[in-house]
Order: structure tokens, then C-alpha cells, then sequence
């Protein structure tokens, strides 16, 4: 009986000890975890001045956007990542939302006041080449023509998802996200501020020698009760996409991009379409100078055109934003542009200058739209960046007349 006891005892006390030793690693692995802690911080002074013809004020906003939070180290294969996003207007003299009736003599600057949580996430590695996020977060897939964050604005857009990035086999990455809410950069008090319904982005990326061939599936699915136009941006897009570059010699390397995608109605949407989408673009580069070309198509057919409700719209056709939602009859861009950068400036660690020039039309029944010029000095010194940047669209047959603006500087860490 009591050599019984003893094993007991014995017993108990390596339970105990075990215990205490789990417990201990725990705790160690939270205390490296906090520890490896960052802070978050990205803060943008921006003033944006609009002139839009056939509104009889011209827009001034200025705006400070403070982005701030943490983002833990990992505990078991696992990080948290919180952040809010501090948006205060310092001048108003414009309108902040299309569908809102308030300061309609202005011309639209998509920055409403807003203070809310932009990013709220868990990230798990714990599977071997795979990230596991779940939460708010930001997602980019490719050059975030189908799906981006809209960086540019003031407060951005962001997705409650599960993503799931995988990367066992080589040279192939597969990126699967289920979202089922849209939070858009107009804020949460908008009527259009929030997208909500089950969604599906589904994205194949493939390294070649000669660059990255990307197959996407992106399932769109809104309901119609949740923001203005919402219903009828729900479609199911399937495409293709190519890019990559070529080292030549003397300095000089060549950049090329080709996409198509097919899209129709998905969900609850109540039109009926089909549309397909083409890209072509090529650069060149030699030592700080750079040139490119791109012709970029959206179809039409005449009740809806091709829509990318989730894209960062404003890094295409044209930083005037006339063209955020596709006319039913579709477009053709044709740009070109020209650039200079060198990593070394005065007092500034980088400087880049950049001119593009867009010519617009329709895809359907080739009807003149319009053209717009674009011109952007940024500088660079330690975390602080510095931009101005200016676009003059000259319509001709679509919207009106508008040249915008902006002076920015903005801290990162």
C-alpha cells in the first residue's frame, strides 16, 4: 500500500511539475511575443483642392490621417495585429460623399471625418508555407486592379476575411480569400460605406523565367440592402494576367504586362451582362529615366460596363477619378508617360518625377470621352515623404472639365 502511494505521489508530482513547466513555456512564449512588439504609424497631412466645372465652388480640403496600432510578435506560430485610423478634416469646403446631399456646391473628395478600426487580425503560420489571417485586414492581390486597398485615400479599404497563402509548391503561390464585408472609404456612416455578403477571391500566381503568370476567380456576391449600389456590382470575374522583366545590356531594362478577364452577373444583381476586360502594357528603363505605353479596355454593352468595385481605382485611368465606375459603354485608355528617378537629391535620400498623358474613349459606338494629363514630384528623406501632384481632365463628351490638386507630406514606421 504504500509503494502504491509513493507511484501516486510520484505521479502526481510529475503531472505537477509538467504543469508547471507547460505553463512556463507559455509564459515565455508570451513574453517573447510582447517583447517583439512593433508600433504601427503612418500619419498624412494632405490638401487637395478641386475645380470641376459646372459647380460653382471649388473644393478645399485639408486633411490630417493618423493610422496608428501594434502588431505583436508571434505566440504559438501566431501574431495580433490592431489598428485605428484617426481621420480629422482641418478645412471642409467640399463634399466627402457622392451619396450623401451635403455640400453639393463642392466638387467630391472622397475623405469624410472617420474614426474607426482599420485593421483587427490574427496571423497563423503554423501549417509549413502557409499564412493563415483572420480578421480585418488589408488585402493587394497583383497590381490591384480587381482587388486593392485604395492607399491613396485618407481612410482605406478594408476586408473582414479569412485568407488563407500557401506556398509549398515552388515557384507557385495560391492565395484564397472568403470575405464577407467590404469596408469602403467613404466610412461606416455612409449609405455606401460598407459592402456586405459572402465573397470569394481566389488567386494562382505562377513564377516563369520570364516573369509571373497570375490566374484569378474573383466571386462577388453583395446584398442589395447593405449600400447603394451594391446589387449590381456583384459579379463573378474569371481572367488571366502576365507581367515581368527583362534586364538588357547597357542599362537598360524592359517591363511588359498582359490581362484579359471575362465577367458576368453573379448573386443578387438584377441586370443581365457579359464583358471582358484587356490590358497591354510595356516600359523600358535606362539608369533614372523610364517610359511606358498601356492600352487598357473595359466592354460595355450599353446597360453596365465592367466593373471592379473593389480595385484601387484611383492608380488607373487617370488620377481625376472620372472614371471610378465603368460607363455602360465601356472604355478605351491609351496612355504613355515618363519618368526620372535618382536615390539621391540635395538634402532629400530619393526624388522621383513622373508625367503620364491618357486619351479616353468609349468601347462601344467609339465615342470620344475626353483626355487628362497627370504630373507628380515626390521626395523621400528618412521615414518622411513629400508629394505634389496635379491632374487636368479636358472632357469631351463625358463628365466635365476638372482639375485637381494635392500637397502632401506623410510619416511611416
Amino acid at each position: 500500500m504504500d509503494m502504491r502511494r509513493r507511484h501516486v505521489w510520484s505521479l502526481a508530482a510529475l503531472a505537477a511539475c509538467a504543469s508547471y513547466v507547460h505553463a512556463d513555456e507559455q509564459r515565455q512564449s508570451v513574453d517573447a511575443a510582447l517583447k517583439a512588439t512593433v508600433p504601427l504609424v503612418d500619419v498624412r497631412l494632405r490638401y487637395e483642392n478641386v475645380d470641376q466645372d459646372g459647380l460653382p465652388e471649388d473644393a478645399e480640403a485639408l486633411t490630417l490621417r493618423a493610422r496608428l496600432g501594434l502588431e505583436t510578435g508571434k505566440a504559438w506560430n501566431t501574431s495580433v495585429l490592431v489598428e485605428g485610423n484617426f481621420m480629422l478634416p482641418l478645412q471642409n469646403d467640399y463634399r466627402a460623399d457622392p451619396a450623401v446631399a451635403h455640400n453639393v456646391q463642392y466638387p467630391v473628395v472622397a475623405d469624410p471625418e472617420n474614426y474607426a478600426i482599420n485593421r483587427l487580425q490574427l496571423t497563423n503560420s503554423s501549417l509549413p508555407q502557409t499564412t493563415i489571417t483572420l480578421g480585418r485586414q488589408r488585402i493587394n492581390l497583383d497590381d490591384q486592379r480587381f482587388v486593392g486597398n485604395v492607399g491613396w485615400r485618407q481612410t482605406e479599404q478594408t476586408y473582414d476575411a479569412l485568407r488563407v497563402v500557401n506556398k509549398s509548391l515552388k515557384n507557385l503561390t495560391l492565395d484564397v480569400t472568403w470575405l464577407n464585408q467590404v469596408n469602403r472609404v467613404f466610412g461606416r456612416d455612409s449609405p455606401q460605406g460598407r459592402y456586405s455578403g459572402d465573397s470569394l477571391l481566389a488567386n494562382m500566381g505562377y513564377r516563369l523565367p520570364v516573369g509571373l503568370l497570375t490566374g484569378f476567380g474573383y466571386l462577388l456576391s453583395f446584398d442589395p440592402m447593405t449600400a447603394v449600389p451594391a446589387a449590381q456590382d456583384s459579379s463573378a470575374t474569371w481572367g488571366l494576367r502576365f507581367n515581368g522583366e527583362r534586364a538588357l545590356q547597357n542599362s537598360v531594362k524592359l517591363t511588359y504586362a498582359a490581362s484579359y478577364a471575362h465577367q458576368r452577373e453573379r448573386g443578387a444583381n438584377p441586370l443581365s451582362f457579359e464583358n471582358d476586360y484587356y490590358l497591354a502594357e510595356f516600359g523600358a528603363a535606362y539608369r533614372q529615366f523610364n517610359v511606358g505605353l498601356g492600352w487598357e479596355i473595359l466592354d460595355g454593352d450599353g446597360r453596365k460596363g465592367f466593373a471592379t468595385p473593389l480595385a484601387t481605382l484611383h492608380k488607373f485611368q487617370g488620377w481625376g477619378d472620372k472614371f471610378l465606375a465603368t460607363p455602360v459603354n465601356g472604355i478605351d485608355d491609351r496612355y504613355a508617360s515618363a519618368g526620372f528617378v535618382t536615390k539621391s537629391a540635395g538634402p532629400f535620400d530619393s526624388l522621383a518625377l513622373l508625367v503620364s498623358h491618357h486619351r479616353f474613349a468609349s468601347q462601344r459606338l467609339s465615342q470620344a470621352y475626353g483626355s487628362e494629363t497627370d504630373l507628380q514630384a515626390q521626395v523621400k528623406r528618412h521615414r518622411f515623404t513629400g508629394t505634389l501632384k496635379f491632374a487636368d481632365y479636358d472632357a469631351s463628351g463625358f463628365a466635365t472639365d476638372t482639375s485637381k490638386l494635392w500637397l502632401q507630406v506623410e510619416y511611416t514606421r
